[in-house]
């Protein structure tokens, strides 16, 4: 801030050339900053630079002695961050959170902030002496108890680690971080120095600390032309939480990469790695897996990391959101001795998670199970699990074709992609295999379609298919902050109720927005399931070469809910909202 606040005052003519001088020299001989020198010396108020910096960068400025701060909302920031930056909390409004600084220019206190709160920050300039008189009677001389989480949740241990492991990242010093040219200039001991500086280790490890502890199924690490940006998904959504400066997007990206094992020196090619790290929630220390994802973009590379939780699996097939009598029907057909079940949905619809329910269920001494999985997301005892690598031939369907001859009674197919697969899986459904797997189709009926167009024949999959789940995830309101809200009938009519009459009755829920939820009024995922039972008169359907809509219809008139329907009624229970069901479902 010294040398812009500088030339300001020189531009502004506030302060003479000697005068500058004579702060400048105090500032060195004393320390501080430059804005406390120059009231020191009696050159300026600190109204003076309040008021100049305020209308300088359209910043509003504020007199911290009129304000009565909340404890609770200035406790969001470290008391080490706030005595560092010389900033304190003043006021939140949902998902923002106002900030009083003496530099409102200072954009890695703003990310600092940013990454430890969750929040966006909106900067409002204040004095330095009323800002360390607040930050003196809010935090007092020790510091150590004042952090809050990440994010608000979990105890003040997990701030403290981010906050310091922050400290010196983004404090403007160049000398913690060589500033870099282009990718195609930079040699690999050059990479690799940089990813090894202290700042950008702790960072990293913030980086999947924070994930880890907000609940985020991945990090993305993103370069842009003119700056780079990390975000979270949480609950299915990106939420931003950094944006470092460009400079140290090598740096970063490096570091992920040294520790994933790849080649730092390759940035041409798409690499993909894994990253096995131990964390230790205060209970007893777990072990997570980051699998991570390089890919060459226009501005560098882009980076993400898909968090591997076994603590979260859900294999309680009662919580994962089935209706009770689609869970019946499910759990009818994962138990007979031969067939096809199928599972479909887009990516992150929770389709591994279904069927990993399923084989811990059906996991017992007196059967071999045998999974064919690109990747291994889970490891479970008992369960003989095979990674399969296309790189060296290994595809699913040459792990499936020795798996029959491994004396399997039930076989996991990760995912059907092509019709040599799908061909060896519908025999060993024939030939008295259990055989559980994945489609991307978007609703039940038309997986049956999709597998006849990829060399089936009708009569085969009317066969072999027992049942096909379609799956997809809604964000669950948040237990903490929902209430009850009245929804325009037409709104409800419109998302699909049958009528007035219908709809009338309706009551949803809605999230105000709390610490817990980080303000979003939601937290954690709830399924939805269209369960579609292959009776003979739709098997019959299928030989006849029906129609999707027909087949639809049919399943619907059998008792099949369709996906928009499973929606609304975890809407008429208050799990989620209309917004979320209209999003994920037609």
């Amino acid at each position: 801030m010294a040398i812009r606040l500088g030339e300001l005052l020189l531009r502004e003519k506030r302060v003479t050339p000697a005068q500058l001088q004579e702060a400048l020299n105090y500032q060195k001989a004393n320390g501080g900053r430059l804005a406390a020198s120059l009231v020191k010396l009696g050159i300026l108020r600190d109204e003076d630079i309040t008021s100049i910096l305020s209308r300088q960068y359209g910043v509003p400025s504020i007199n911290l002695t009129e304000y009565d701060l909340d404890p609770a909302i200035v406790r969001l920031v470290p008391g080490e961050t706030a005595t560092k930056h010389n900033l304190i909390p003043v006021g939140r409004n949902g998902t923002t959170l106002t900030l009083a600084m003496t530099d409102p220019t200072n954009i890695f206190a703003m990310d600092e902030v940013k990454f430890i709160t969750g929040l966006h920050v909106e900067p409002v300039v204040a004095s330095e002496t009323a800002i360390r008189d607040a930050v003196a009677k809010y935090f007092g001389k020790s510091m150590n108890g004042s952090s809050s989480s990440i994010g608000g949740g979990g105890g003040g241990k997990s701030s403290d680690l981010v906050s310091r492991a922050l400290e010196d990242f983004g404090s403007g010093d160049d000398s913690l971080v060589e500033v870099v040219g282009d990718a195609e200039e930079i040699d690999a001991a050059s990479l690799e120095k940089q990813s090894g500086e202290a700042p950008i280790i702790r960072l990293v490890n913030a980086l999947m600390l924070s994930a880890i502890q907000k609940g985020a199924s991945d990090i993305h690490v993103e370069p842009y032309e003119k700056d780079m940006r990390i975000r979270f998904r949480i609950d299915g959504v990106l939420q931003a939480v950094m944006a470092p400066a460009l400079k140290y997007r090598d740096p970063i990206i490096s570091r992920i990469k040294i520790m994933a094992r790849l080649d730092i020196a390759e940035k041409r090619l798409p690499q993909d790695g894994r990253i096995k790290a131990r964390f230790n929630d205060g209970t007893k220390p777990r072990e997570i897996d980051f699998r991570v994802s390089c890919l060459p973009t226009l501005f560098g590379e882009k980076v993400v990391m898909r968090l591997l939780d076994s603590g979260k699996l859900q294999l309680d097939m009662t919580k994962l959101g089935f209706a009770p009598d689609a869970l019946v029907r499910f759990d009818t057909a994962i138990k007979k001795p031969w067939g096809m079940v199928l599972v479909t949905g887009p990516t992150g619809s929770g389709k591994t998670n279904t069927l990993y329910s399923a084989i811990s269920q059906l996991n017992i001494p007196g059967v071999n199970i045998m999974t064919a999985e690109d990747p291994v997301e889970f490891n479970m005892m008992g369960v003989n699990q095979v990674l399969v690598r296309e790189s060296i031939g290994l595809n699913f369907a040459a792990v499936l074709r020795s798996f029959l001859r491994q004396d399997p009674n039930i076989i996991l197919v990760g995912e059907i992609r092509d019709g040599e697969t799908a061909s060896i899986g519908v025999k060993a459904a024939l030939t008295g295999h259990l055989v559980l797997s994945t489609l991307h189709t978007n609703d039940a009926p038309s997986s049956v379609n999709r597998l006849v167009n990829m060399g089936i024949e009708p009569f085969l999959v009317a066969n072999a298919v027992n049942l096909v789940v379609a799956q997809r995830l809604v964000r669950r309101c948040c237990d903490q902050c929902k209430q009850p809200v009245k929804v325009p009938m037409a709104k409800l009519i419109e998302a699909g109720w049958d009528g007035p009459t219908d709809a009338a009755h309706i009551t949803a829920a809605q999230g105000r927005g709390c610490e817990r939820c980080g303000g979003t009024g939601y937290k954690g995922r709830v399924g939805l399931f269209e369960v579609m039972e292959m009776t003979e008169p739709l098997r019959e359907m299928v030989v006849a070469n029906a129609t999707v809509h027909d087949l639809k219809k049919r399943a619907t008139a059998e008792g099949m809910v369709p996906l928009r329907q499973a929606g609304l009624r975890k809407v008429a229970e208050g799990m989620t909202t209309i917004e979320e069901v209209v999003r994920e479902t037609i």
